[in-house]
């Protein structure tokens, strides 16, 4: 699969072991994110340039880092035609796929430790939308982003 990362300077340590943990288990990963944990970078920045290719469909899905995960979830966010859900525990993840087609995960460096995001990660990936009752509840997401394109 080809997945897009990003993280701020706090996220970067998790943001480079779950890269590794992606090419291993066969993946191509690029990164979009902070270089240097030493130069701060600001996480709206960085969010933008992830959740824009997913929503041009440059990358099936994206993981975003930050101290939380919630800063980068917010920006995410933002961009119409993205659903990117911060998660912290493996039944959180594969919710968010299973029921809200969330296509970017976020997570927080600073509330979970590198094995739990790989634990987290494996949910993540291993599930996909369910479809069913919330098919109807993901459309109206969808119709969300139609009106913020202005369409």
């Amino acid at each position: 699969m080809k997945i897009v990362v990003g993280s701020d300077h706090f996220g970067y340590p998790l943001k480079e072991d779950l890269k590794v943990y992606l090419q291993e288990l066969g993946h191509e990963a690029d990164d979009l994110g902070c270089q240097n944990p030493d130069e701060p970078v600001d996480y709206p920045d960085v969010a933008i340039a992830v959740a824009e290719e997913i929503a041009m469909g440059t990358y099936e899905r994206g993981i975003l880092i930050c101290g939380t995960g919630i800063g980068m979830a917010i920006v995410a966010n933002k961009i119409p035609g993205v659903r990117a859900a911060c998660c912290h525990d493996p039944y959180s993840a594969e919710r968010a796929r299973k029921s809200n087609d969330a296509q970017i995960i976020t997570m927080g460096s600073q509330v979970i430790g590198l094995a739990l995001g790989r634990q987290i990660l494996d949910h993540w990936l291993a599930s996909e939308f369910a479809g069913g009752r919330s098919t109807s509840k993901v459309e109206k997401i969808k119709r969300l982003d139609q009106i913020k394109k202005g369409g």
